[in-house]
């Protein structure tokens, strides 16, 4: 599983981060990484599976690229 985090999270490592074997969707997956790196559970914080922005569970497999985006702003 690819782990990416963009914006104010890019200074995240998540690199190397073994992901339990019981954590198969994405809710699971932010609780487990929120526990090491609250930021990832602030508010506004939005997930990508394989580049498609997912909200709630959503099934998420080994090869699987997940990006953490934070809250955007724009004009």
């Amino acid at each position: 599983m690819q782990l990416l985090a963009f914006g104010r999270l890019s200074h995240l490592d998540m690199g190397g981060v073994d992901i339990p074997i019981e954590v198969t969707d994405s809710e699971a997956l932010r609780r487990f990484l929120g526990e090491r790196w609250p930021e990832l559970n602030a508010p506004g914080v939005l997930l990508a599976v394989n580049q498609t922005l997912v909200r709630g569970a959503v099934p998420i497999s080994p090869g699987d690229e997940i990006a953490f985006l934070p809250p955007m702003s724009g004009g």
